[in-house]
């Protein structure tokens, strides 16, 4: 006996076959739209990760900012200052507000126990003796600091300043620096650090007596040494004669090149950093201007303003590249047309030459003078090398 399934009626058929269609369609759709979708987050994501490169070096590697934990409570003090706050006469037509927010560092929420200990103190009252702390914060990009409503740590007795121009080449009492911060507590430990094994930055240049390296630096050429330029062939190389007038010093160390700069009827002030070692009271107490803050903010100078920028060791591979090249910019926009910019000692690795090289050229300048040579001071076998140059912003087409 043969047994048949029984068919079912038609419209039941074309039903199940309608429905397996339907369902095809749609899982077909999905997984287009999917791919779709993958593909242009693939490029989208590719590409915008490349175009932030410098396009001279590969980019540096780099972790976005990320927002505090939700349940790290701000400081009181830094919400105060930070917060929106509204103008006492209403609208500002300058500002096209009524309100201002002062600024604090796009950083300084993502350490919140550093924040919060330099943010608390009695308001009115002494801040904490905290320069470590602070400089800590800055370094790591809370920059600019915020504002606190506290007096600072200041020397228990202090020497007033020696009189210009007997300051330029004297130590000072050691009773005009607050200590506290440095290993060092005196002038004399300074000086003899220089024979010390252990490093520190910038170990000998507080010794400004007479016969020291620190007192010859910038006054002339090294015979034997071409990347040492002197001041009076950079002044001579001017256009026109004595236009260098104002200017900075990035990384000005202990203040020398702002006071023989000086000495040549020049100003100028210098960006630095107190690495275990009072460089701001010290450049300060011998009659020239420190600015305290790193290399990764922004020059505190109207665009096209600035005749001559130095920066001696600092600018160099350590940083990250693409910092570098927006560093380098910033300098191209403070300098006016015609405006000098001494590259003094900038080191590198010898296989990186062609590609820092590139990037220098990038910006736009106009080389005046160019010197590269090994550096010696580790050992030949790390192939490091220097450069010095002076590059100078055109006169015409700076755009």
């Amino acid at each position: 006996m043969r047994v048949c399934a029984s068919l079912p009626p038609l419209s039941s058929s074309m039903d199940y076959h309608r429905r397996r269609f339907s369902f095809s369609s749609l899982l077909y759709l999905l997984l287009l739209l999917f791919s779709n979708l993958f593909t242009f987050l693939l490029f989208s994501s590719s590409y915008s990760s490349s175009s932030s490169c410098s396009p001279c070096l590969p980019c540096s590697s780099s972790s976005s900012l990320s927002p505090p934990p939700s349940n790290v409570a701000l400081p009181p003090e830094f919400v105060a200052f930070t917060s929106a706050q509204t103008l006492p006469f209403g609208h500002n037509r300058n500002m096209g507000s009524d309100t201002i927010y002062p600024p604090g560092g796009l950083a300084c929420p993502l350490f919140p126990d550093d924040l919060a200990a330099f943010m608390s103190y009695p308001v009115n009252g002494s801040c904490p003796d905290d320069e470590p702390l602070s400089q800590r914060l800055l370094l790591r990009g809370c920059e600019p600091l915020p504002r606190r409503r506290c007096r600072p740590a200041a020397p228990s007795d202090p020497a007033p300043p020696l009189p210009f121009p007997a300051s330029l080449w004297s130590l000072p009492p050691d009773r005009s620096i607050h200590w506290s911060p440095y290993s060092c507590k005196s002038f004399a430990c300074l000086l003899n650090r220089r024979h010390s094994p252990s490093f520190d930055d910038c170990k000998d240049c507080f010794d400004i007596l007479d016969g020291s390296r620190e007192r010859g630096r910038w006054v002339k050429p090294s015979g034997n040494n071409p990347l040492d330029f002197s001041i009076d062939e950079v002044l001579a190389a001017a256009d026109p004669l004595g236009s260098i007038r104002i200017g900075l010093d990035i990384g000005g160390g202990s203040g020398t090149f702002a006071v023989r700069m000086r000495e040549h009827n020049v100003t100028v002030v210098s960006s630095t950093i107190n690495l275990n070692g009072p460089f701001s009271s010290f450049m300060a107490a011998r009659g020239v201007v420190p600015l305290y803050l790193s290399v990764s903010q922004r020059l505190p100078f109207f665009d096209n303003t600035l005749d001559l920028v130095h920066s001696m060791h600092v600018l160099s591979n350590w940083i990250p590249t693409t910092l570098l090249h927006f560093i380098f910019f910033d300098v191209y926009r403070v300098l006016r047309p015609g405006g000098l910019f001494w590259l003094d000692h900038f080191f590198f690795a010898e296989p990186q030459m062609a590609a820092y090289v590139s990037l220098i050229d990038s910006v736009g300048f106009g080389r005046v003078k160019w010197e590269v040579g090994r550096k010696l001071d580790r050992g030949t076998e790390l192939g490091e090398m220097y450069l010095s140059a002076l590059l100078q912003k055109p006169l015409k087409n700076s755009w």
